[in-house]
């Protein structure tokens, strides 16, 4: 592929970045000049039903969100420890993920993958946990995978991909769960030899959805196995398990400029996925909740923020001094709560920000329950650093709306 075929994507996602973060040992209060730094343009992201299932595949690149991931290197993909909720130990699901390609040879074509735990009460303990100075061996419910790959590699063609689904990536993937098409599928099911799983929840869970039904059936067909069984049950079986994934969405990314912020309400309106009424009443409602000056501060200037563009979902920030945007003042994190890289140990730079509005798309009920943030911001490694590892760890900081909240 071309440089230049990617010239337009790679100026988009790097015309951000955030402050460099310094390593400091104690804590540092939140600067309350921040609330009035002047507003820096940055890169949006919004949800659109794609127009095409083939354009969300791995060889196009696609910044994608809900359904199942387009792994970057299909192979070498995470498992393990990695791929399971340090919390509860169920496999996690895919979030979103962002194609961010950088000038670095290394990391010419390069993704970041962001997975949670949908258990609220996970992502509640997930909070507490974070507020634990970088521990050994820490206990998240989200997690962020980087992977990069140079121009040259085992994938993927030079050449730039045509607009159309005749374009094929150059490698083969693992062979993946039956149930949530997300994970490794290491386990086969004992009796057919041929569903595979990641877990022996998935398992369980395909068992009691219809593979009870379908096994001894699949026993009397010709045996197969591997990548070559058959495409038509690999199918079915993750159309059942599909019921269990977010809705499918791309990221559609654009800048935001004068001209994106003066869009008239009527066009808005129009053109929108999720009804803006039930949008407002749902912040309303939030913004009643608070009790103190500083959060209704904090939310004040966190909705006059995204009011010009209320459908974004997501912040892109990479090589800018913006900064991400807080919707209440408390649970935010100083310099100190971040991280070193832990595998070069330079510093991370807040990478892109995710929005409480992507659960308002993923149909999330706003239940006492539910699955609910304030803000997710990923950071990720200043220099892109090449760690063996296909995929590496990066850096999710949650900030929910009660952080209070008993466990």
């Amino acid at each position: 592929m071309d440089t230049d075929a990617i010239g337009d994507i790679v100026d988009k996602l790097k015309a951000m970045q955030n402050d460099n973060v310094e390593d400091q040992d104690e804590y540092d209060d939140v600067d309350e000049d921040d609330e009035e730094e002047e507003h820096e343009p940055i890169t949006l992201g919004f949800f659109d039903k794609p127009k095409n299932k083939w354009s969300l595949q791995r060889q196009y690149f696609p910044s994608k969100a809900g359904g199942v991931p387009a792994w970057l290197d299909p192979l070498n993909i995470p498992s393990g420890g990695s791929f399971v909720c340090d919390i509860c130990g169920d496999p996690l699901q895919f979030l979103l993920q962002v194609y961010a390609p950088t000038e670095k040879e290394t990391a010419f074509h390069r993704m970041l993958f962001v997975f949670m735990c949908p258990s609220m009460k996970c992502l509640l303990r997930d909070q507490h946990e974070q507020w634990k100075h970088h521990p050994e061996k820490p206990s998240r419910s989200v997690k962020v995978f980087r992977c990069q790959l140079p121009c040259v590699n085992p994938f993927y063609s030079q050449e730039c991909p045509q607009n159309n689904e005749s374009h094929k990536p150059a490698g083969c993937g693992a062979v993946l769960c039956d149930w949530c098409g997300t994970w490794k599928g290491d386990k086969v099911c004992s009796s057919c030899k041929q569903a595979r799983y990641c877990s022996e929840k998935h398992q369980v869970m395909s068992w009691r959805a219809g593979h009870k039904i379908a096994c001894p059936q699949m026993q009397i067909s010709s045996p197969v196995s591997g990548s070559n069984k058959s495409e038509t049950t690999l199918f079915e079986s993750q159309k059942v398990g599909s019921k269990n994934l977010w809705p499918e969405f791309e990221i559609i990314i654009e800048d935001e400029s004068e001209d994106n912020r003066d869009t008239s309400e009527e066009n808005t309106l129009s053109n929108s996925l999720i009804s803006r009424t039930r949008a407002d009443d749902t912040m309303n409602s939030i913004f009643d909740s608070f009790q103190g000056d500083a959060d209704k501060k904090s939310w004040a200037s966190f909705q006059e923020c995204i009011d010009n563009a209320p459908e974004q979902v997501l912040r892109y920030y990479r090589n800018t001094n913006a900064k991400p945007i807080w919707p209440v003042s408390s649970g935010r994190p100083s310099n100190a709560d971040i991280p070193r890289c832990s595998y070069c140990s330079g510093p991370m730079s807040c990478e892109f920000q995710i929005l409480p509005q992507l659960l308002y798309y993923f149909g999330v009920d706003n239940e006492v329950d539910s699955l609910d943030w304030a803000s997710i911001v990923v950071y990720a490694c200043e220099a892109s650093c090449d760690a063996s590892l296909p995929y590496k760890h990066e850096f999710a900081w949650v900030q929910i709306y009660s952080p209070s909240t008993a466990l």
